[in-house]
C-alpha cells in the first residue's frame, strides 16, 4: 500500500478509547501481582502455557484488552495473534484473533488504537511478510494492511514499534534495528540504527522497543559479558541523537536462556519479555537507576592497519573518536603493548597522554599492537591493528618485475598483471586512505587477474601487491 493511502489510518490515531467502561485496578494486567524487580511468569496457565513459545504481548492504552502471538520458530509452523477483552467484569478466554487466519501474524504491539504487527497476505503487501496495521471494526479488526515501502523494503521485516510522532522502530531481514521517520503522511527510508546499537557482535534480530519521546530504546542481543544467549540491554538517547553503549539488565531479567521481546507497558509501569518460551515481566524501575551507573567505553572507529618503511619515522596519533565513553572521553587512560602480551619494541614509543605512536624502525617485521582504553572506574575496552614494517630497496625490485595496473582512474574493476619473471605466491590488498582493507587474496601462478570494486566509493585506495616476499605500492583512483 502506498504510504499516502496509509494516511486514512493515521488520521483515528488520537481517537477515543475502545470501550467506554473503565476497568477495576485490580482487574488490570488479568488480576495479575504486580513484579517487583526480579522477573516474575506473567499470567501462568492463562496466557504463559506449557508446551508452546510466547514470546511477546502488548496491551491496550485502557487496559482492557491483552494481544499476544505463538511462535514456533525454528521448528515448521505459522504464528498467530491471540487475544482476551475484559468485557462484562470478566477477562474473556484467550482466543485467536480472526485476521490470523490464512497469515502469520507475529509481535503485536498496540498503539494509537491500532494494531501493529508483522503479517503476511496482507492488503498491498510488498515481502513477504510486511509491518502492517489493522484498526477496529465493531468487535472485531480489519484484515492488516501493509504500511507500504518503505519501511517495508525487504522480504521480511519484524517487531515493529510505534512512537510519539507515529515513526517506527523495526527489525530488518538481516537483524538490523532501524528507524523510518513518518512525516508529511509518509514514511522516508530506513535508517540503520549505527554502533553500538548495530554491528556488535553477531547480529541478530533485535526486537526494539522505544518510548514515546525517543529517550531509551531496549532490545535483545548477543554480546561479550551475557547471561546465555540472548540477553536484553537498553541504550539512553544522548544530546546529540545518537545512543549511549548498551548496558545489560543483568541477572534478575537475563538468563541463559533467549531473552526477547522487551516491550513497556503502556503506563510505563513494567517491561515484558519472553524468556525460555514463556512470557515474564518485571518493573522498569531499572531504566532510571541504570542510567546512572557507569558506561563501558566501546570502539567506535577501529584503528586502521599501518605500513611503515626501514629508516624512516613512523608517527601515527589515535584519533579521539577511537574510543567512545559515554560518561565523558576525559575519563579515559591508555596503554599499548604487543598484542601476545609483550612490550612494544625498544624504537616504538607510546604517550598514553597525546595518544600518540612515534619512532624509527631498523628492521623488517610485522607488530600486531593492543591498544587498551580504560575508565575511571575500571571497565576497559582494546584494539588490534597491525604495524608492517617494510624494505624500501625490496619495495623498488618489483619494478623489475614489469607489473601492470589498469585501467587507473578505474569505474568497477582493476586488472593486476604480475609481469613477465616467475613467481610462487603473491597477495594482493586494497585499502582505502583511511588505512582500513576492503580486499585482500593470494594467488599462485597468475599472469593476470581482475578485481572487482564495484560496491566502493569513488576516491583514493592504495594497492600493494607482495611477490615472494618483494613489496610494490601503488595508488588507484575509482572514479
Amino acid at each position: 500500500m502506498k504510504n499516502s493511502a496509509f494516511t486514512f489510518i493515521l488520521l483515528l490515531l488520537f481517537t477515543t478509547s475502545l470501550f467506554s467502561q473503565t476497568i477495576p485496578p485490580d482487574s488490570l494486567y488479568l488480576g495479575q501481582t504486580p513484579p517487583g524487580d526480579s522477573a516474575i511468569i506473567f499470567a501462568p496457565g492463562i496466557i504463559s502455557l506449557p508446551g508452546r513459545n510466547e514470546p511477546c504481548i502488548t496491551f491496550s492504552s485502557d487496559g482492557k484488552s491483552v494481544f499476544f502471538y505463538i511462535e514456533f520458530y525454528p521448528n515448521p509452523g505459522t504464528p498467530y495473534v491471540m487475544y482476551t477483552n475484559y468485557e462484562n467484569d470478566y477477562w474473556t478466554t484467550t482466543d485467536t484473533i480472526s485476521i490470523a487466519g490464512g497469515r502469520s501474524t507475529g509481535e503485536p504491539f498496540f498503539a494509537f488504537n491500532h494494531l501493529y504487527m508483522f503479517a503476511s497476505n496482507a492488503v498491498n503487501l510488498h515481502g513477504l511478510v510486511d509491518l502492517s496495521c489493522s484498526e477496529k471494526e465493531g468487535n472485531d479488526w480489519s484484515a492488516p494492511v501493509s504500511l507500504g515501502n518503505p519501511p517495508n523494503s525487504e522480504s521480511y521485516q519484524y517487531h515493529p514499534c510505534i512512537v510519539g510522532d507515529t515513526s517506527i522502530y523495526f527489525s530488518s531481514n538481516v537483524g538490523y534495528i532501524c528507524r523510518s521517520q513518518y512525516h508529511q503522511g509518509v514514511y522516508q527510508n530506513r535508517l540503520i540504527l549505527p554502533s553500538p546499537i548495530n554491528f556488535v557482535g553477531p547480529q541478530t534480530w533485535g526486537d526494539p522497543f522505544v518510548d514515546n519521546n525517543e529517550n531509551y530504546l531496549i532490545f535483545k542481543s548477543k554480546r561479550s559479558g551475557g547471561y546465555g544467549q540472548h540477553d536484553i540491554y537498553i541504550s539512553y538517547k544522548k544530546t546529540d541523537g545518537s545512543w549511549t553503549n548498551p548496558k545489560n539488565l543483568g541477572s534478575k531479567i537475563n538468563t541463559q536462556y533467549d531473552e526477547t521481546s522487551g516491550d513497556i507497558t503502556s503506563d510505563g509501569k513494567y517491561m515484558t519479555f519472553g524468556s525460555n518460551k514463556d512470557l515474564f515481566w518485571v518493573s522498569t524501575s531499572f531504566i532510571d537507576s541504570l542510567k546512572y551507573t557507569n558506561f563501558f567505553p566501546y570502539i567506535k572507529n577501529s584503528i586502521p592497519n599501518q605500513t611503515d618503511t626501514i629508516g624512516q619515522l613512523y608517527n601515527y596519533t589515535i584519533p579521539d573518536s577511537t574510543f567512545i565513553d559515554d560518561d565523558g572521553n576525559n575519563t579515559l587512560t591508555y596503554t599499548a603493548k604487543l598484542s601476545n602480551g609483550n612490550s612494544l619494541p625498544s624504537w616504538l614509543s607510546f604517550n598514553p597522554g597525546t595518544r600518540n605512536f612515534s619512532g624509527t624502525p631498523s628492521s623488517i617485521e610485522t607488530l600486531n599492537i593492543k591498544v587498551t582504553a580504560t575508565d575511571t572506574a575500571g571497565a576497559s575496552v582494546f584494539d588490534v591493528f597491525s604495524l608492517n614494517v617494510v624494505n624500501l630497496n625490496a619495495i623498488n625490485q618489483l619494478e623489475d618485475h614489469n607489473i601492470e595496473i589498469y585501467p587507473n582512474p578505474l569505474k568497477d574493476e582493476v586488472n593486476i598483471s604480475f609481469g613477465n619473471k616467475p613467481y610462487h605466491t603473491s597477495v594482493v590488498k586494497i585499502a582505502n586512505i583511511n588505512g582500513k582493507s576492503i580486499f585482500s587474496q593470494s594467488y599462485h601462478n597468475l599472469s593476470e587477474v581482475t578485481v572487482d570494486l564495484t560496491d566502493n566509493p569513488s576516491g583514493i585506495y592504495i594497492l600493494s601487491i607482495c611477490i615472494d616476499g618483494e613489496l610494490l605500492h601503488r595508488k588507484i583512483c575509482i572514479e
